[in-house]
């Protein structure tokens, strides 16, 4: 699962080698639990959902360095609609 996550992230991120890569398991983790805190019910290997927590541990790995730190839009979006989905599935 994580390694999945691991390359997404590194593509998003344009990174080459391995040399973050601890640091960066440990975002795909923060985010992971982020999301989770939201509501969310992550499914293991499914793709939508290592594309929502590699989003979000791309934007946490950037926000340290920039000076305007509010989540993207893009990512807001993102995880609103997979919250909603969630919770508008019919239970039978």
């Amino acid at each position: 699962m994580n390694d999945t996550r691991l390359v997404i992230l590194k593509n998003d991120l344009q990174m080459l080698t391995d040399s973050n890569d601890t640091y960066l398991n440990t975002l795909i983790s923060m985010a992971e639990r982020f999301i989770k805190e939201m509501g969310v019910k992550l499914v293991d290997g499914d793709i939508e959902d290592d594309g929502l927590v590699s989003m979000y541990a791309a934007w946490l790995f950037r926000k340290r360095a920039e000076s305007e730190n509010a989540m993207p839009r893009m990512l807001q979006y993102a995880l609103r609609n997979r919250l909603m989905s969630e919770k508008m599935k019919v239970k039978k």
